[in-house]
């Protein structure tokens, strides 16, 4: 739609105000002398909107935020019109016009911020209709288009280029392991230093010191919050008591971690992963798909936006995986009809927020002024279980952001409103990366609250570097969902033999293979269409340095999604 008249005829609407409230306060700020002697002449006038469209107000081309050259105002102020000498002459001014001077100074400041709140599309005082108003219009030919691109281009260039130079930074400082005790000594008393050697799975034993009678998960807020997981206590619940072990008179029940973690990306293809692993006779996962566990529900937030609710101990996520641990302790028991291979079960969990938002840190250490986070979720892991296994999916960080878009917003989507979002989005992390270090912006909470599309996520090389802080290369595998998607048989069989899984029945694989893809895109989704050629250019050109160094690290040229 073309709105360049629209907004021309705003504008010299708005222009026609500020004039008349100039001369308005001129007249009002003249004695009576003035008044009886002299008028308000033509060559005022003319100076005034002389101010006002020195650049061309109006008539030049509505500029991106990648161009932030600033025009200067005119230095030759004539001092007639100088707020001092206005003040100098209230002496001589009546009641009256001092009145009509204020009233003319409210005049302008409400015309002026009625003009700011509705450019930022606030839609307060004197608001316009919504087809008069866009922060970013459209241009109305070819030519205009062409020169918009080129401008584009040239200021996303400047942008990677900064990005160029901050992606080259020393490494985080790891805290140490005392600090990360430190900060839950809970955490680490309940869960042991060592695990049972003879069992594949991170597993040990614990004291159980409660009511045979009693509903063991009558407390546990997973239960209380989830009706698939409370489904799962009520089975659990009931042979809860035959799978205790007994020694020297006393009780205990096995624990376990899982013995592997799927941790990103969000519309990366983890759902399908998670729920075809679940075919494999020796995995159980958890029974809860995205615990938040480890990076929000143990500090007490469900969803940052409500704020602080309750803290999940670290016994109510460990019930998460008694599924695998009783198939484990029955076997232990000898009262399972399968073979001790089953002491190769193994359990794992599917979580995307735990490989990049680490947002709870700057809820607990508001008050401290940090500009990167001094833990990570990986580093509590790490701690616990530094054996564990660590999968990553990740897909062409240009389509991921346009899928996650998606996905995640309700209503009034279009290729526009994403490309718009995308403009939005590029411009708050420079802004950030102007004053901070990538990591910090990276990681900066109100930063990723205030971006209306999840930018930060596609940054992928950060996370991992992050990762192998404290993780070896051997016990990170890395896919890709274009590799995933395109050859589902060759890229499982990977994730098998990094798991140390055994191969399956042909049946089994024949059935792992037929499976319908996993949470794929709406119906209505697909209707939108692709986004648009100039939003893939500009994430395609944003992304490239992080997507340069991630393929430099993982020794893959396949993570350069050069082709997608």
């Amino acid at each position: 739609m073309d709105t360049s008249g629209h907004t021309h005829s705003y504008e010299c609407c708005f222009e026609r105000k500020i004039v008349s409230c100039l001369l308005f306060l001129h007249a009002s700020s003249m004695s009576l002398s003035d008044y009886k002697y002299r008028s308000i002449t033509q060559t005022d006038y003319n100076y005034i909107h002389t101010l006002l469209i020195s650049e061309n107000y109006g008539k030049r081309p509505v500029r991106t935020f990648f161009d932030f050259r600033h025009t200067n105002p005119p230095e030759n102020l004539d001092t007639k019109w100088s707020p001092l000498v206005l003040l100098t002459n209230l002496r001589s001014i009546s009641k009256v016009k001092v009145v009509s001077f204020l009233m003319g100074l409210t005049l302008m400041f409400l015309i002026m911020a009625s003009y700011t709140l509705t450019w930022d599309k606030k839609g307060l005082l004197l608001n316009p209709s919504p087809d008069q108003l866009r922060p970013l219009l459209v241009p109305t030919c070819t030519a205009d288009a062409d020169v918009s691109s080129e401008n584009t281009l040239k200021d996303i260039k400047l942008l990677v280029k900064m990005i160029r130079s901050k992606l080259e930074y020393t490494p985080r400082k790891v805290p140490d392991e005392k600090g990360v005790i430190e900060t839950d000594s809970h955490l680490f008393s309940v869960i042991p230093r060592h695990f049972l050697p003879n069992i594949k799975s991170p597993c040990w034993y614990e004291e159980f010191s409660g009511e045979l009678s009693s509903d063991p998960y009558r407390r546990n807020l997973f239960n209380l919050r989830s009706k698939s997981f409370k489904t799962v206590c009520d089975h659990l619940k009931t042979n809860f008591q035959q799978h205790l072990h007994h020694r020297d008179g006393k009780l205990f029940r096995l624990r376990c971690l899982p013995f592997f973690y799927i941790i990103g990306q969000p519309k990366c293809g983890t759902t399908d992963l998670f729920h075809r692993l679940l075919l494999h006779p020796e995995v159980k996962f958890n029974t809860m798909k995205e615990p938040h566990w480890w990076t929000r529900k143990r500090f007490g937030y469900i969803r940052f936006k409500d704020g602080f609710q309750e803290s999940f101990p670290v016994a109510d996520y460990l019930d998460l995986f008694d599924l695998a641990a009783h198939k484990l302790q029955e076997v232990v028991s000898g009262n399972s009809s399968g073979d001790h291979r089953a002491l190769q079960l193994i359990t794992g969990e599917t979580c995307e927020s735990v490989c990049c938002i680490n947002q709870a840190w700057s809820y607990l250490d508001g008050e401290k002024e940090v500009a990167e986070p001094p833990f990570l979720a990986q580093d509590f892991i790490h701690t616990v279980q530094p054996g564990a296994k660590i999968i990553i999916m990740l897909r062409d960080p240009v389509e991921r952001l346009y899928s996650d878009y998606l996905y995640f917003k309700m209503a009034n989507k279009s290729a526009e409103d994403f490309h718009q979002k995308v403009i939005d989005s590029v411009q708050l992390f420079q802004s950030c990366l102007s004053e901070r270090t990538l990591r910090a912006c990276v990681y900066n909470t109100s930063l990723s609250n205030t971006m209306p599309v999840r930018l930060n996520l596609g940054m992928y090389i950060t996370f991992l570097l992050d990762w192998l802080t404290v993780f070896q290369r051997e016990q990170i595998l890395v896919l890709r969902l274009e590799d995933y998607a395109a050859n589902l048989k060759v890229t499982i069989k990977q994730v098998f033999d990094f798991l140390s899984l055994g191969p399956l029945s042909e049946q089994l694989e024949a059935e792992l293979t037929r499976r319908p893809m996993s949470n794929t895109r709406r119906a209505a989704d697909r209707n939108l269409g692709p986004m648009r050629p100039a939003t893939r250019d500009l994430l395609r050109e944003f992304h490239q340095p992080f997507n340069q160094k991630l393929a430099s690290v993982l020794a893959n040229k396949a993570f350069l999604w050069s082709s997608s």
